[in-house]
């Protein structure tokens, strides 16, 4: 497929497996980033072409965009860049993926909705594992439970964390655990919300958490309160307790700058036989007022597998014509069983808990 796509952030652990995923599945991109030298390396190596732009440009990256008919972008925070990048979209007619799960990202997206309309262009973030699977299953139940009232997710699996994933983490401790309440996202506090869900394996202790789901499967279903949990591992818990712990104290520039140094000591990412040993779960529950319930659990390969043959496969569909202007979200667009074309995933209507 000839090349009219561009990877912001091809560079990233993420942005080389997401590259990968568009070569497998036939379609050549052209890479970007800010650091020119990687990217021409990059570039050299894979015989792909490459073009620079900073995101404090907004010139250059409208240049960069000349010939696409879609940007992909896999350079998170995505706060820090999903803004400049989709404002530089809607200037060049050019739709807008990403694979976001930070939820003031996204809300920030979807709140471009009738300037993409106007421009005939679709944003459509989230095309990765957040929030590719658990908006599918999210959809799947509340078509089962129509009058569902309240949504719950659950995620186990994400033990394995990118340097990049880990960085968004750094900035993201500080805001609190976000929820969705009639409709409105809120703030609760850490650890305050706690229950157990199977993910295949008997009960397991589950924690709230902020994630994408939390401002899309509200766009996706209409479903006016939202939780996601993911699996309580020692690391989400620690992680939830300095939170708890310091608060608003973790978004001072001293305590940001301590993080980003510690960050900056991990790997790059997990390796290939690492993820391939590695399985991802999510459980969904869809509830009414008067206490009926519907429960699925999906099963799935790893999440940056999973990130690297989604986005490849939905950029695969934007560019055969299936996209929509406006912001949309992965299972409003394409369907509750669109993750189920995925190779190794399997879905499962579960009895009442």
């Amino acid at each position: 497929m000839s090349s009219s796509v561009l990877v912001y952030g091809a560079t990233g652990f993420t942005g080389r497996l997401v590259v990968r995923g568009l070569l497998d599945a036939g379609i050549e991109p052209i890479l970007c980033g800010r650091n020119e030298a990687s990217v021409q390396a990059m570039g050299g190596k894979l015989r792909l072409r490459a073009r620079t732009a900073v995101l404090e440009d907004l010139e250059v990256i409208y240049q960069a965009l000349r010939g696409c008919r879609v940007l992909l972008n896999a350079a998170g925070p995505f706060g820090a860049t999903a803004g400049r990048l989709v404002a530089a979209c809607l200037r060049a007619g050019v739709h807008y993926l990403d694979i976001s799960g930070e939820v003031d990202a996204l809300e920030s997206v979807a709140g471009m909705h009738r300037e993409a309309l106007a421009a005939g262009v679709m944003l459509l973030p989230g095309v990765g594992f957040d929030v590719v699977p658990s908006d599918c299953l999210a959809l799947h139940v509340c078509r089962r439970l129509p009058d569902a009232r309240k949504l719950t997710i659950a995620i186990s699996g994400l033990d394995l964390m990118s340097r990049g994933s880990a960085r968004t983490m750094a900035g993201e401790i500080a805001k609190g655990v976000r929820v969705r309440r009639d409709g409105r996202l809120t703030v609760v506090r850490a650890g305050a919300l706690e229950r157990g869900f199977d993910f295949g394996e008997g009960g397991r202790a589950c924690t709230a958490v902020s994630w994408g789901d939390v401002a899309t499967a509200y766009y996706t279903t209409g479903v006016p309160d939202v939780e996601v949990y993911f699996d309580a591992t020692p690391a989400v818990r620690s992680t939830l307790a300095a939170s708890r712990a310091l608060g608003p104290a973790l978004s001072t520039s001293a305590w940001q700058t301590w993080l980003r140094t510690m960050v900056e000591l991990l790997p790059d990412g997990p390796s290939e036989s690492e993820r391939r040993r590695r399985r991802a779960s999510i459980v969904a529950e869809a509830l009414t007022d008067d206490n009926r319930r519907v429960l699925a659990r999906l099963r799935l390969p790893e999440a940056y597998t999973f990130t690297a043959m989604a986005s490849a496969a939905i950029t695969a569909r934007v560019l055969r014509g299936d996209a929509e202007p406006g912001f949309q979200t992965p299972a409003r667009l394409f369907g509750p069983d669109f993750v189920l074309g995925f190779s190794d995933v399997s879905r499962e209507d579960l009895p009442e808990a």
